[in-house]
Formats: structure tokens, C-alpha cells, sequence
């Protein structure tokens, strides 16, 4: 009787599961947006309210400051992955446009490319034949071969604005974690309570996002949490630095 890990591995290669595994690897999936967009957003934020607090500044103008970080970073962010994916399928279609220039002006030399990139794979003989003929038979699918095979490029890119905006909001949900307990102090909390509340909280939120992060790229969820909370603690300490230095400096000044 095979194993539980084995039944398991048997119910993801039925045909059906073959069939959508494989039409989902020519689809973009926007978990590195949001994750890319979460760390970002937690680390920036939280480097401001820890700033803040090293400077021996009030809690208010941790508020503000972290506000206008979430939303004004945060848009920058999006804005920067929109263009970078726009630029990318624009790189595509130009490399599009190149091919199907060259397999008009040029067929007999773009089909030599096709066999020799699938010679390089071991196919030889009337085998090799047979893939040439097939992929050079339609121009789409002869394109695509060499858009992926010859330049490695992913024939079938994001939605720029769908990778924006998803990193707006993974930005936004983990950007605004650290500012979570500040509005505490306006019921009389103490205020290095309430900075230790803001470390605690993002801290969590570091662990989760490395969670997911592992969860998803199939890592050791351990690493995945360790790496994201050593990333976010070291530039809440840089900036907790800085801001300790800051204080010294104008202090020292005045």
C-alpha cells in the first residue's frame, strides 16, 4: 500500500492536474509582487517609526511620517513595477516583431535555428525532422519556440497595472503595521510602550510574510522567516541608529 507522500504524489500527476500544471506555468502569478511589495512596506515603515523613536521624537510625528510613507512610497512602488513589467513586454514585442521579420525574409535559416536548438536537446534523424516540420508548420508557435528558446524570454507576461497594484496593496496591508499602536498613545500609553508595541507587531508581520513567502516558493518556512526578520530587524536598526545619532547631533548643537 504506497505511503500518504506517495498517494499524494500520484493524486498531482493524474492528467487532469499534468493538463493545469502545465497551462499554469504560462501564466504569471503576483505572489512576488505582493511579497516584494509587503516586505518593503513593513521594513520602510517600520525603519521610520524606529528612527523616530531613536531620535527621541514624539510619537505623532511617527504617525505622520508613517502615513505619508504608505501611501506616497507605496505608490511609488507600484508605479516603478508597472513600468519595469511594461518595459518588459515591450522588450517582447519588439523581439516579436524581429522574428517574424526574420522568418519572412529568412525561413530557410530561422528553421536551421529550430533544429539545432532541438539537436542541442538529443533529438536527431527523422525525430528531428518531424519537431522542425511540426513548430515551423504554424508562425505563432514558431515565434514562440524562439522567443523562448533563443532569447529565454516568457511569452506570456503580467498585466502591468495588475503588478502595480498588487504591489500597492502588499504594500500598503504591511506598511501600515508598524503605525498600528500608535494611536494608543492617545490614551495614555506610554510611549516607549508603544514603540516596543510597533517592534512586536511588525515583527509578527515579518514572520507571516516569511511564512507565505515559504509556503508559496516551497522553502523551509524556518529560512523564509529568518531571512525576512533578520532583513526587516537590520534596517530597523540602521535607522533606530541613525536616529539616536540624529538626536545626539541636534541636541549637541543646541
Amino acid at each position: 500500500m504506497p505511503t500518504p507522500e506517495i498517494q499524494k504524489l500520484n493524486e498531482q500527476h493524474t492528467d487532469e492536474a499534468i493538463a493545469a500544471r502545465i497551462a499554469a506555468t504560462t501564466q504569471h502569478g503576483f505572489v512576488g509582487d505582493f511579497v516584494l511589495g509587503g516586505v518593503d512596506g513593513a521594513i520602510t515603515t517600520f525603519a521610520i517609526v524606529a528612527g523616530v523613536a531613536g531620535a527621541n521624537y514624539p510619537v505623532g510625528v511617527a504617525l505622520v511620517l508613517g502615513v505619508a510613507n504608505v501611501l506616497a512610497d507605496g505608490f511609488s512602488m507600484a508605479v516603478s513595477n508597472y513600468l519595469k513589467v511594461r518595459a518588459d513586454k515591450q522588450v517582447l514585442e519588439q523581439y516579436r516583431r524581429m522574428e517574424e521579420f526574420h522568418i519572412t525574409h529568412l525561413p530557410d535559416r530561422e528553421r536551421e535555428e529550430i533544429r539545432q536548438i532541438f539537436a542541442a536537446k538529443g533529438f536527431s534523424g527523422e525525430l528531428l525532422e518531424q519537431v522542425v516540420e511540426t513548430i515551423c508548420d504554424d508562425q505563432q508557435r514558431w515565434v514562440d519556440t524562439m522567443l523562448v528558446e533563443e532569447w529565454g524570454l516568457q511569452i506570456a507576461p503580467p498585466s502591468p497595472w495588475k503588478a502595480g497594484l498588487v504591489t500597492f496593496c502588499g504594500f500598503l496591508l504591511a506598511g501600515a503595521v508598524p503605525l498600528l499602536p500608535l494611536p494608543l498613545m492617545y490614551w495614555g500609553v506610554d510611549r516607549d510602550e508603544v514603540f516596543a508595541l510597533c517592534a512586536i507587531v511588525t515583527m509578527v508581520a515579518f514572520a507571516l510574510i516569511g511564512v507565505f513567502r515559504g509556503k508559496v516558493v516551497g522553502h523551509s518556512t524556518l529560512v523564509s522567516v529568518v531571512e525576512t526578520v533578520a532583513t526587516g530587524g537590520l534596517a530597523a536598526a540602521i535607522a533606530y541608529g541613525a536616529g539616536v545619532l540624529l538626536e545626539r547631533l541636534v541636541g549637541g548643537s543646541g
